[in-house]
């Protein structure tokens, strides 16, 4: 099985794209997190450790020993907590346009600070668009935008202020040789947000750990490539998995 843990403020539906490929032999279900979609919005809980929290029940509210988690950008350190903290729960990890960590990251801090600490609600779409066009490419069909920013919608600003202050103070960087799971990594070269170094970082301190760079592709490779993304998830999940419920 591989559970989907999409990227701070998306939805399940990022990752339809991908869903829809995917072959049946794969169990594959794609989550709106804590504060994120249709999920519930609690008033807080909203750091890397409470997304990574949620995981564990959730496997075991579907009956699933072990998965292969997959992660993109800032929900790459939740899939990472938990292979960290519950190695035995998770089979493998699909890190998307991983950081390494966020922690001193000027153009993030320059962000929260000038643009995620004054968000109020109903939050902008013009503001919500931009952040969609900004990680994805022209190659994203308007109809796609239009969904993307409309789950973007259904996010509080609170949870867009916790969620980011949180990965400005998250680090694991030195827990990263704990993890003991085959780990893909996925990453586009023409990414503006997360760069190469940080790509040969986690390679380096991921013992196993394999890196698929999508030239000309951008911070969302699934979006940009879909049927290239399922089929080296696909490939990955099916070499990963082992015998489990």
């Amino acid at each position: 099985m591989v559970l989907l843990l999409p990227g701070p403020t998306d939805s399940w539906r990022s990752y339809e794209p991908v869903l829809d490929q995917l072959p049946s032999s794969i169990r594959a279900i794609a989550v709106s997190q804590r504060g994120h979609g249709d999920s519930d919005k609690p008033a807080t809980g909203y750091r890397v450790e409470d997304f990574a929290a949620d995981v564990v029940p959730l496997l075991d509210g579907l009956g699933v020993e072990r998965a292969v988690l997959a992660g993109h950008s800032g929900s790459c350190p939740v899939a990472r907590r938990v292979a960290i903290d519950y190695p035995e729960r998770v089979d493998g990890l699909v890190l998307e346009a991983s950081p390494t960590t966020l922690r001193g990251d000027a153009g993030l801090e320059g962000f929260v600070a000038s643009v995620i600490s004054g968000l109020q609600d109903p939050i902008d779409p013009v503001f919500l668009r931009s952040v969609v066009v900004d990680t994805s490419s022209k190659d994203v069909s308007p109809e796609v935008l239009d969904q993307l920013v409309g789950e973007l919608a259904k996010v509080p600003a609170r949870v867009w202020k916790e969620m980011f202050a949180s990965l400005l103070a998250y680090d694991d960087v030195a827990e990263l040789g704990r993890i003991s799971v085959p780990t893909l990594l996925v990453w586009g070269d023409a990414d503006a947000l997360v760069g190469r170094a940080m790509q040969e970082m986690l390679a380096e301190r991921i013992s196993g750990s394999e890196l698929l760079v999508y030239p000309g592709v951008g911070h969302t490779p699934r979006w940009e490539d879909p049927t290239r993304f399922a089929g080296d998830v696909a490939t990955f999940v099916e070499r990963s998995a082992r015998p489990g419920p």
